[in-house]
């Protein structure tokens, strides 16, 4: 991206952004409209349920059979009127007993046609905490912090802690700001680009001045998160303001170190050379497309600042793609002073064990979802000009005599394969790469493909491990758990012992479960890669499996 016009967000990428949300997988299992709620108020009175103070203030959750549940609990003063577009503030004290027993406002967001939610209440930094039964607390427990994915929908309340909290940790589930509310950036705003990443380390801060509170130990903290949240936690990785807050990180489907091929995400959709990561001046010029129909549009930053900060949510709210033009963090800033793969290829990251992974089918959720799961068939002329699109003419020969339609049920199928490839896998193979040469890192890969797949879509397609899949495997999820069989019932305890393991040690491992050695980048055997899949636990090779040494010559 060379000249101001490729800067510019691109309508089509928004729309599809708006489709296809990681968010969903866990929203729909929620109340159809979850409207902005309005701020919990303090009690004077303690009722029933469990009491903590924090250093804020009493809170008062909820008994739920051995487990603790605390929700809505501010982390930071909320971030409206002259605050809006500004780093978090610590949150105001309150008197009495602060009620924790109900969700917490979501930030900001509109609906998508999937997952019928909403808000626009701005005072939405909260999160909720989950402790483990009380004869897990007779010690401090390990703390595990969950960012959800997306950055234009969702909301940690949608993430129920108790199947982790069973392993004995302390889960922390958090709202950060989402969309334009997190990513708007203007010349000479402190911040700017990176407000909903800024949220998150203040979240983690709480989480090191109050986990003991809850049972917890601050000096042993693991940062997690999936998708849009995975990719915030390489940038956590490489932030200054991030270093000492977390100690192990856990990466589920992450963009990182993942760039983008014309297309892949949709006819119209340019590429990027990074997904999720765009300079300060790409970050101002979305902000000026996306914001000049408001009428705040001046010369001068600082009056469209404060014309912007005027505005009522809901006026912001309607313009078409807003929240979904800005799911990307900037750089070049104090928070992110570096693009943080060129960080990570250089070493200069937080020295943290990591676990990380993807799915075995990344890019099906994303064709399904614009194609055949919605009625419209993605047929052979599709698959060319996708590849023209993607490739250009002569590579995209390459890639068709690699990926013929005759070897898979479908073109869309071959298209999804051809993206999760070349977009996912070998994105994900660098990440673990670079990773590895500095930390210890555990890779897997989630392959079940018959995961649960609950989207309300009219068409049939075959999902396989799809895109953020395996959440459901570690979460509750009203909408998966009456799905799984038998045997993903064990693949979940599984991951969830697997999980808990990490986030106890820095290793992965569990009475009578497969042994899960580090990945090595220069191992003779190939770097190791633990697939999960119901029948099978084991060895994968993830570099044969996603045909990165052909991948490796190609654009």
């Amino acid at each position: 991206m060379t000249n101001r016009k490729t800067r510019r967000p691109h309508a089509a990428t928004m729309t599809v952004c708006a489709l296809t949300l990681p968010a969903l997988l866990t929203t729909l299992s929620a109340p159809a409209v979850h409207p902005g709620e309005a701020r919990p108020k303090a009690s004077s009175d303690a009722a029933v349920g469990e009491t903590v103070r924090t250093r804020a203030g009493l809170v008062r959750g909820t008994p739920s059979g051995p487990y603790r549940i605390f929700r809505g609990i501010p982390y930071a003063a909320a971030p409206e009127g002259r605050h809006r577009w500004a780093p978090p503030r610590p949150v105001h004290p309150w008197k009495g007993i602060r009620d924790a027993t109900k969700p917490g406002p979501l930030c900001p967001q509109v609906p998508s046609p999937y997952a019928q939610i909403s808000s626009t209440n701005e005072d939405c930094l909260v999160l909720d905490v989950t402790t483990p039964s009380a004869a897990d607390r007779r010690r401090p427990a390990p703390v595990l912090v969950w960012i959800h994915g997306d950055g234009a929908v969702g909301g940690g309340s949608f993430f129920d802690g108790r199947r982790l909290a069973g392993r004995g940790l302390v889960v922390v589930s958090i709202n950060y700001r989402l969309g334009v509310f997190g990513g708007l950036a203007l010349p000479g705003l402190e911040g700017s680009g990176t407000f909903g990443l800024q949220d998150q380390q203040a979240a983690l801060r709480w989480v090191r001045d109050n986990a003991r509170a809850f049972g917890g130990d601050p000096g042993n903290v693991t940062l997690a998160g999936v998708s849009f949240g995975a990719s915030a936690i390489a940038g956590h990785l490489t932030s200054h303001a991030s270093e000492g807050l977390f100690h192990r990180a856990i990466m589920a489907s992450g963009e990182g170190m993942m760039d983008m091929p014309a297309g892949a995400m949709g006819p119209g959709v340019p590429g990027y050379p990074w997904y999720v990561w765009r300079s300060g001046r790409e970050m101002e010029d979305i902000t000026t497309e996306m914001t000049s129909s408001l009428g705040c549009r001046d010369e001068r930053p600082e009056r469209t600042l404060a014309c912007l900060r005027a505005l009522p949510v809901k006026t912001i709210l309607k313009v078409p793609y807003i929240m979904n033009a800005f799911q990307a963090f900037g750089y070049g800033n104090p928070t992110l002073p570096q693009l943080p793969p060129t960080a990570l290829r250089a070493g200069r990251f937080h020295a943290v064990p990591v676990l990380s992974g993807a799915t075995l089918d990344e890019h099906r959720t994303f064709v399904g979802m614009l194609y055949d799961a919605v009625g419209k068939r993605f047929t052979e002329a599709d698959y060319t000009r996708a590849l023209r699109t993607a490739f250009g003419p002569r590579a995209a020969k390459r890639v068709r005599a690699e990926y013929p339609t005759s070897a898979f049920p479908s073109p869309a199928l071959a298209w999804a394969t051809v993206i999760t490839d070349r977009m996912w896998a070998r994105g994900t193979h660098a990440l673990h790469d670079t990773l590895a040469r500095q930390v210890p890192v555990y890779a897997y890969e989630f392959a079940d493909r018959q995961a649960p797949m609950f989207l309300p879509l009219p068409g049939r397609f075959d999902f396989g491990a799809f895109h953020a899949g395996d959440i459901p495997y570690l979460f509750e999820d009203e909408a998966a758990e009456p799905l799984f069989t038998p045997e993903q019932r064990r693949l979940s305890a599984a991951m969830t012992t697997y999980w808990a393991s990490f986030a106890r040690t820095g290793t992965p491992h569990g009475p009578g479960l497969p042994t899960w050695p580090a990945y090595r980048p220069g191992d003779a055997k190939k770097p190791y890669t633990q697939s999960l899949a119901p029948r099978r636990i084991g060895p994968v090779d993830y570099y044969g499996t996603h045909n990165l040494g052909f991948w490796k010559h190609m654009p």
